[in-house]
């Protein structure tokens, strides 16, 4: 593969590697600490994540127990997380917050798996989007002789073969996120 390449390679990587953060966020029935990841709290003025002020743990399979290391934190998280799009009511007994999952309803998985899914074409948008950089830029070094028109050709079948690469592992993704999304 051609080295200048490599550069778009790593921008669809970026791509992938972004969508996978994004689908930790998602819950699926069972408490997952990533849903608090995207949630931060006013520290002294500071906006800090979550996991920086306290202590995450998952002591049963639908709950989520937060321990802040100051027990003046308390009312702060529990702001941020009931301002926060998770859904869910945190209950407090004055030196943790508890997160109870409900169970997912059938309905609720299949608006998160139509989620997942925008959530996948919209990095194959992305991926598509680098490559017609690349091909743009590689199509002007053509033109300006830069390059010789078998050199063009070759990096095209390159950033094609590429592309068409991340696009599986993004197909992947989203396969493997709806089916955990639907086990019950």
């Amino acid at each position: 593969m051609d080295e200048r390449v490599k550069v778009y390679e790593e921008k669809m990587n970026k791509s992938v590697e972004s969508l996978e953060r994004e689908y930790a966020s998602i819950r699926a029935g069972r408490a997952n600490p990533h849903v608090l990841d995207k949630i931060t709290v006013d520290y002294y003025g500071t906006p800090t994540p979550i996991q920086q002020v306290g202590n995450i743990s998952v002591p049963e399979a639908r709950m989520i127990l937060i321990q802040p290391w100051e027990t003046k934190l308390i009312k702060e998280i529990e702001k941020a997380i009931l301002v926060s799009d998770l859904g869910i009511t945190p209950t407090n007994d004055g030196r943790s917050i508890r997160l109870v999952f409900p169970e997912l309803t059938e309905e609720r998985r299949k608006e998160l798996v139509k989620d997942v899914k925008k959530k996948g074409e919209a990095a194959k948008v992305a991926v598509r989007n680098i490559r017609r950089d690349a091909n743009d830029v590689f199509k002007k070094k053509n033109k300006s002789k830069e390059i010789t028109d078998d050199d063009f050709e070759n990096i095209s079948d390159d950033i094609q073969k590429v592309t068409d690469k991340y696009i599986q592992k993004i197909d992947k993704a989203v396969e493997v996120k709806s089916k955990e999304l639907l086990t019950v």
